[in-house]
């Protein structure tokens, strides 16, 4: 991994020095992104509109940062979209934007603050990956989900994933938790700054 700031972010050693560095970064964290030609909230967007209605909500945007998955979806015309994310500066951009309905500092891989079954579909984009939010984010996010509700969001697909994160999506298929709808092929989701890594969306339909 090339030493940018997307690098910094997986040098981190802990949930704490990782806040501080998208704190830090929130500023400036989409403009740098775009100079690398970040091309997943562009495609994860589209994918959602192929699979979730306009009429469908509450929907949770999990790991929403600055938002800027979430902007193409509003123009759209989606409503009732609630963002969570660890890091307050990042959510204080996504505040500025007034694209969600409401907004909460809290971590993947932790209990979130929701009854179960509140999210007609839920979305996470960039977020769910080594050294991010764990594997272990999926429980959450699968009780958080209305039954038949969708569950699309990105995962790395090179050779810097870990097994953990694959060996989740099977868990969950073949204990019932949810059905596999979609997965796009691997594509470079940064190719001007960091081209060697590649992601896929994936679309789940919770059971």
């Amino acid at each position: 991994m090339r030493h940018t700031k997307v690098g910094a972010t997986y040098l981190a050693n802990s949930p704490e020095e990782q806040k501080e560095a998208y704190d830090d970064w929130a500023q400036s964290y989409e403009q740098d992104l775009c100079a690398m030609g970040y091309r997943l909230p562009a495609v994860a967007a589209a994918i959602f509109t192929r699979f979730v209605s306009l009429k469908a909500g509450p929907i949770l945007d999990a790991g929403c940062g600055g938002g800027i998955q979430t902007e193409p979806l509003k123009h759209v015309g989606y409503n009732r979209i609630i963002g969570i994310d660890f890091s307050p500066g990042m959510l204080d951009i996504a505040k500025s934007k007034k694209i969600y309905d409401e907004l909460h500092c809290m971590a993947l891989g932790q209990p979130l603050n929701f009854p179960d079954e509140t999210f007609s579909a839920t979305y996470s984009v960039g977020t769910i990956t080594p050294k991010h939010a764990p594997a272990s984010s999926f429980e959450e996010l699968i009780r958080v989900t209305k039954k038949e509700g969708l569950l699309i969001f990105s995962l790395r697909s090179d050779a810097g994933q870990e097994p953990e994160y694959p060996a989740a999506l099977k868990h969950h298929t073949q204990t019932g938790h949810w059905q596999s709808l979609y997965a796009t092929e691997g594509f470079a989701g940064m190719p001007y700054g960091e081209p060697n890594i590649f992601h896929r969306i994936h679309v789940y339909r919770r059971l």
